[in-house]
């Protein structure tokens, strides 16, 4: 089965350099960022079969995974100028 990429890069392919600049110089988009990027690799292992989770857990780590990037890509408009 092929898994979809939901990493950073993949999400926001037009912030990659925005990405990396905002890990550098803002802590919360770094914290924020680190966090969607452990909960993205747990719901991964989870997905390839390498770790075993019921279907609620693995929902509420999606939905995680969601309310971390809306925070992320609001924060990267701010930084664009746009939101």
């Amino acid at each position: 089965m092929l898994i979809e990429q939901h990493d950073l890069p993949h999400e926001f392919p037009e912030y990659g350099a925005r990405i990396e600049a905002l890990k550098a110089s803002n802590e919360e988009f770094a914290r924020l960022a680190g966090e969607y990027e452990a909960v993205n690799k747990e719901i991964v292992a989870v997905e390839e079969g390498a770790e075993v989770m019921d279907g609620f857990s693995l929902e509420d780590l999606k939905k995680k995974r969601l309310r971390l990037k809306d925070e992320l890509y609001a924060m990267l408009r701010a930084a664009d100028g746009s939101g």
